[in-house]
């Protein structure tokens, strides 16, 4: 009987909310009881490996140490169950360029966690521009058509996740959703529960890692960056701001135009801002080697693996250096001048492919030369 399968899981889940809330009210513990918990191992509820966490994370996001060391910290307390139970596990702002790795984090945390980089709830908040689209958010209100069936775009199974891991939800590009959309957020931060208007239906994001990002300040920070820019508010920030350090001036231009959008009360429920870097040339052949490990995984269920040359990456990695677009321009570099080729040679005339050798694998390399990538198994 589904309804009273879904009360038992209510009455259980009620429970451990309970527990946890009993055992942060008992207060500080005595110090004979402190010293015998110290002794003791930590025994954490949550499961997932910081380590593979991390690794995952270096190994797919280039550039961005300072923001993957960021999100290192906040995972830490997260594995150690020392988080507050009436909050989400943490609430985080992305801030910085298109195309550096905001979404892409996420995506890896979710896959190194879940074995599924899809496993977290992601909304596209630049569907939600306008005001009466808060609906799809928080449900209709009463009297309003589906008001009673309680239905949102939110996924309730990624938000909550399971016992031994966190939910992970992302609200993407953030600034463009309407201001209606936004402030429904704010009890979300606050406490970690959303009601939908019909009041029939709560969501829970007190097990739930809340990411969003925004664009917010990618203009001034190009600015800032930009040894050539002479326009009156890059050189007023530069003289304003000289002798602070370069992030601690990134920080200042994100803050600044968060709280030109957005209003202080919601800025400051937000646990933690971390801001992305530009990507600059010299990580765009490291960048080249992450996507073609990308295509490698795509090229495998046809038992095919690429190869490159130097001369493949460095004229992949120069058309696709754009520092207004990131790695997207890159992917749409590799797209034309490696993947587009190559299946090309895949579809040609060239003979049976068969793996040498009895191996399982047929290798394929790509070379460059005179302007053009060409290919031939080995």
């Amino acid at each position: 009987m589904p309804f009273l399968t879904d009360r038992m899981h209510d009455s259980q889940r009620q429970q451990k909310l309970e527990a946890a809330l009993a055992d942060e009210n008992a207060g500080v513990v005595g110090r004979a009881d402190y010293k015998a918990a110290s002794a003791r191992a930590l025994a954490s509820r949550f499961s997932f490996d910081l380590d593979l966490v991390e690794a995952e994370l270096r190994a797919a996001i280039i550039g961005q140490d300072e923001a993957i060391g960021q999100v290192l910290e906040i995972l830490k307390v997260v594995r150690a169950d020392i988080g507050d139970p009436r909050k989400p596990l943490a609430s985080v702002l992305f801030c910085g360029p298109t195309g550096v790795g905001k979404t892409e984090t996420v995506r890896t945390i979710a896959r190194a966690m879940y074995g599924d980089a899809d496993a977290f709830c992601r909304i596209d908040m630049n569907t939600l521009s306008q005001e009466h689209y808060a609906a799809a958010l928080t449900g209709a209100p009463p009297g309003y058509v589906g008001s009673k069936e309680g239905t949102t775009i939110l996924d309730q199974e990624k938000i909550e996740g399971t016992r031994n891991l966190p939910g992970l939800v992302l609200f993407d590009e953030l600034e463009k959703a309407s201001n209606e959309v936004v402030l429904a957020l704010m009890n979300v931060f606050d406490n970690g529960i959303l009601t939908v208007a019909s009041g029939e239906r709560t969501y829970s994001f007190r097990n739930s890692l809340i990411f969003m990002s925004s664009n917010l300040g990618a203009r001034e920070l190009m600015a800032l960056d930009d040894a050539v820019a002479f326009t009156p508010r890059a050189i007023w920030a530069r003289l304003t701001s000289v002798s602070k350090p370069r992030s601690e001036r990134a920080h200042d231009i994100v803050m600044r135009c968060l709280l030109e959008r957005f209003p202080p009360e919601l800025v400051n429920r937000i646990d933690h801002i971390d801001t992305f870097n530009w990507i600059g040339s010299d990580k765009m052949p490291a960048l080249v080697d992450v996507e073609l490990e990308r295509l490698n995984r795509r090229l495998k269920k046809h038992d095919l693996w690429l190869e490159i040359s130097d001369e493949v990456r460095g004229f992949v990695a120069s058309k696709g250096y754009d520092k207004r677009f990131g790695a997207r321009g890159l992917r749409r570099a590799i797209r034309r001048h490696l993947e587009f080729p190559l299946a090309g040679y895949l579809l040609g005339d060239h003979g049976d492919f068969s793996p040498p050798d009895g191996s399982a694998v047929i290798r394929i390399q790509a070379q460059y030369r005179d302007g053009i990538v060409s290919f031939r198994q080995f």
